[in-house]
């Protein structure tokens, strides 16, 4: 029978934690690293964002309406008659 990760032995030793200095000489070594966008990719991004967000905002405002419609005519059935 061959040994798997989940019967191998744990290992006993804890790892030691990284000191505030090497965190962050690490925290900047991967930054460099990051593609950052141009402006013009950052607009699009931005427009995009904005223009689904409104189309959100319209979708929610609609079943928000479409329901309080429809809760408020329901009570009006089944409530008192007036």
């Amino acid at each position: 029978m061959t040994q798997t990760d989940t019967d191998a032995k744990p290992e006993k030793e804890r790892k030691r934690r990284t000191g505030p200095v090497t965190f962050t000489k690490q925290v900047v070594a991967e930054l460099r690293k990051v593609r950052w966008p141009t402006q013009r990719e950052l607009v699009t991004y931005t427009i995009v964002v904005i223009v689904f967000v409104l189309v959100m905002i319209g979708y929610v405002s609609l079943l928000n309406f479409g329901f309080g419609e429809g809760v408020t005519w329901l009570y009006g059935l089944v409530g008192p008659a007036a």
